[in-house]
């Protein structure tokens, strides 16, 4: 859930500070104190859209802050797909706007605005007046359906959308092999040839690398020989002078000192082993020059083998597994081009084959979706009564698509009458602004144990109604919050009486300049916050006796 929002230098917010609680958290104050910009400064933490004319006058630079308490084992393993890791439970997104630019950063890494909104979207999901119009757009409906009935219909969706890879692949592949005699004839001697020239040239893996090794030897074969014959020159050829013939003198020497005493002997016996060691390394040495000792012929057998395999991976692969799995393919496609016509009828069997499981598959999940869609337009309905639509219908009704989707072949549209005698119609020409808005809370009040976004805000939610449907937007408001963390901006008392937690929004004058800060009240200052959206500035005994019992009636109905 959302703990904590922090915003600073945003507009007429100099510096606030927000502590959410779990449950319902209704947010209110006077026109113009800044309700939509604290909705607005979350929107722009979550990477909504910036411009410094946003930023606070005076100031270079502005910053929000969101800290969600994780506690969802599903939202901190996508985190950890995702390489994010919450500290001590608890994952900030910040956001700090400059002048021309800004930098998000999860937990102090900074990220791109892309990864920011993908965070975002798992732990919070903001309707406001222009949200809830997502729900007139019919691409949405089927999405809300799938949701509610997923047990159902989520395996049923894999399942298809695998089939309809499976079919589509098979579609393009058959398109894209389908050709006249001419054609296929070409390819057939292109092939013929490719695995001919590759079959020939014998190739064996990792040749090529002992072979380069081998070439590359050879070409310095005349420094490395000079350097090698310069050694054996010092430490053992025949001639004297060198280090085997002068540690044989030191021998010869050292003897009778080695006959008088014990250290004698040992440093006649350390000069005797290095004798010995130099006379290894001569015979070493020879056999290293010997290894450097190649013919001509031999250097272009080695040079035009290793010409053969660069040209043969240039054209077929970067390596010679590459090259010889490429030669597979096309004795493969040889095979195929040989008997063509039967290749073909049998992939377009194959094709047929994964057509009809597909459709079998989208019927199934169609039907699954008819059920799915009754139940769920009864419930909404019965949120929709609860909501002051008294004589209301709600129908999902389940068309077919002009073409098939890794989703079926199915099209959902909410269907709407709120008056008696009215023929249902689609939502989009019968609902206004506010029953639009209590459509979408009953849908969210449905959907309250199936989702799984953790905070829920909704702004401008009493938009177009009052009295008794007023009260009843609180109650859903209220109930969803025993589920999960909602946060709500109103101006209606019977809205704000339903909070388990109630925060004032208000302007303050210091001096030339106004700020907006943000107070939690307890029971005493919500009561005369509720009183003062009942009475507006004549806050009378009697306007208060009014605020006190509709605090007390909305505690006797959770």
């Amino acid at each position: 859930m959302l703990q904590n929002l922090y915003v600073k230098n945003l507009a007429l917010i100099d510096e606030t500070e927000v502590e959410f609680g779990e449950g319902l958290n209704i947010l209110t104050g006077e026109t113009g104190a800044g309700k939509s910009l604290l909705l607005g400064s979350v929107h722009l933490a979550l990477g909504g859209k910036y411009s410094p004319d946003m930023l606070r006058n005076g100031t270079k630079s502005g910053l929000v802050e969101l800290t969600f308490k994780i506690e969802d084992e599903q939202i901190e393993k996508h985190l950890e797909e995702m390489n994010l890791y919450p500290e001590d439970g608890f994952l900030t997104l910040s956001r700090r706007l400059m002048e021309g630019r800004s930098i998000s950063k999860i937990n102090g890494e900074t990220v791109n605005t892309g990864i920011l909104k993908d965070v975002a979207s798992m732990l919070i999901d903001i309707h406001g007046q222009r949200d809830n119009q997502t729900l007139l757009h019919k691409k949405n409906h089927l999405t809300l359906l799938d949701l509610y009935g997923k047990e159902k219909i989520v395996p049923l969706k894999k399942k298809m959308a695998e089939m309809y890879r499976r079919w589509n692949e098979l579609k393009k592949r058959t398109e894209s092999l389908t050709m006249d005699e001419e054609t296929r004839r070409r390819e057939l001697s292109l092939a013929e040839f490719e695995a001919q020239e590759i079959e020939e040239a014998g190739l064996v893996v990792g040749e090529d690398e002992e072979l380069e090794e081998l070439y590359r030897k050879m070409t310095e074969s005349r420094k490395v020989t000079e350097a090698v014959a310069e050694t054996y020159h010092y430490t053992g050829e025949a001639a004297s002078g060198n280090a085997s013939d002068l540690i044989s003198r030191g021998i010869r020497s050292l003897q009778e000192a080695a006959d008088f005493d014990e250290e004698g002997s040992r440093l006649y016996e350390q000069l005797t082993q290095l004798d010995g060691l130099l006379n290894d390394f001569n015979r070493e040495l020879s056999e290293y020059a010997k290894s450097f000792e190649f013919s001509e012929e031999e250097f272009r057998e080695t040079e035009d083998r290793l010409n053969l395999l660069n040209h043969l991976k240039a054209k077929y692969g970067r390596s010679i597994e590459a090259v010889l799995a490429y030669c597979d393919e096309k004795k493969q496609r040889l095979q195929e081009l040989a008997d063509y016509d039967t290749f073909m009828q049998n992939l377009e069997q194959e094709q047929q084959d994964a057509f009809n499981a597909m459709k079998k598959m989208a019927e199934k999940l169609s039907q699954v979706r008819q059920r799915s869609a009754k139940k769920f337009a009864e419930e909404i309905c019965g949120q929709m009564k609860e909501l002051n639509f008294l004589d209301s219908r709600f129908e999902i009704r389940i068309s077919e698509a002009e073409k098939y989707s890794s989703n079926g072949k199915d099209e959902a549209e909410f269907y709407l009458s709120v008056n008696p005698g009215e023929p249902l119609k689609p939502l989009e020409s019968v609902a206004s602004g506010g029953e639009i808005s209590r459509v979408m809370l009953a849908v969210k009040t449905v959907l309250a144990d199936e989702e799984d976004t953790p905070t829920l805000i909704f702004d401008e939610i009493d938009t177009g109604i009052s009295g008794i449907t007023a009260g009843k937007v609180g109650d859903r408001l209220r109930l969803i919050g025993k589920s999960r963390q909602v946060i709500c901006i109103t101006h209606l008392p019977q809205i704000a009486a339903t909070a388990d937690h109630h925060f004032l929004i208000r302007k303050k004058a210091e001096g030339t300049s106004v700020r907006t800060d943000v107070e939690m009240l307890d029971e005493a200052a919500s009561v005369e916050e509720l009183a003062r959206l009942l009475g507006g500035a004549n806050v009378t005994e009697r306007v208060m006796e009014s605020a006190k019992e509709l605090k007390e009636l909305a505690k006797c109905e959770r």
